[in-house]
């Protein structure tokens, strides 16, 4: 990792404490700490008691069955035993994709800080912990969890998650952790309401590529973000 992307590392986990800090003061300045959680109680219990409407049944192996899923949706899949492995299965991937011809894909990327201080570089990559930009063509981020019944990532955005690098880049390598992957999108938003102390500004659900019809109802990946998604799941 370079010395530019420690900076932004760190820079990205200072604000988001900051902030945190910030409102905390003033929910606390304007007494509504209390009044808040209980109007979330009341809702939270409002939401459990809704009844679902039907729903598909679900095999006990949710992991096979979202990486099942998410072939489906054109995305690649691999497993990964921890976390400090996420490297060299990044560049093994890296390596068998068959590229545009005369355009190799890129060994340099981003990645959201918490993989900042992998060992990029001992992995033949050259990779730095800040949001993408235009000019990036290669990040690694996480996921908040993942769905798997229709094999779908859901990312939440924040300052140590920039949904910019799930968007822009024209390769996406997602990680997700076995044991978040949930059964169904019902599962999946009771998670953001129970982890999230404030609702997230934006939730993003990834199934796949990014794809189109548009066109004489013939699909296209790439049309809207990233031409290919890899999934790394750890554990």
């Amino acid at each position: 990792m370079t010395t530019r992307g420690r900076v932004l590392s760190a820079r990205f986990a200072g604000n988001a404490q900051a902030r945190a800090a910030i409102l905390q003061r003033v929910q606390s300045a304007l007494g509504r700490g209390e009044a808040a959680a209980r109007a979330r109680s009341a809702a939270d219990d409002l939401i459990a008691a809704h009844r679902h409407g039907p729903r598909p049944a679900m095999p006990a192996d949710l992991v096979a069955h979202f990486l099942r899923r998410a072939t489906d949706m054109a995305s690649t899949v691999d497993r990964v035993d921890t976390t400090e492995a996420i490297p060299g299965a990044v560049a093994r991937y890296l390596d068998r994709v068959a590229p545009p011809p005369g355009e190799p894909l890129p060994r340099a990327g981003v990645c959201w800080p918490e993989f900042a201080g992998l060992d990029w570089l001992g992995a033949g990559l050259a990779i730095d912990a800040r949001p993408a930009t235009g000019n990036d063509r290669l990040a690694i981020t996480g996921a908040f969890c993942a769905i798997a019944e229709t094999g779908t990532l859901v990312v939440t955005s924040g300052a140590a998650t920039p949904t910019a690098s799930t968007l822009l880049p024209e390769t996406h390598v997602a990680v997700v952790r076995a044991d978040r992957i949930v059964a169904g999108m019902e599962e999946a938003f009771a998670l953001v309401r129970a982890e999230c102390h404030r609702w997230p500004r934006a939730v993003n659900l990834i199934s796949g590529p990014s794809r189109t019809g548009d066109i004489e109802q013939t699909i296209v990946l790439g049309a809207h973000g990233p031409f290919r998604v890899h999934l790394l799941v750890i554990g």
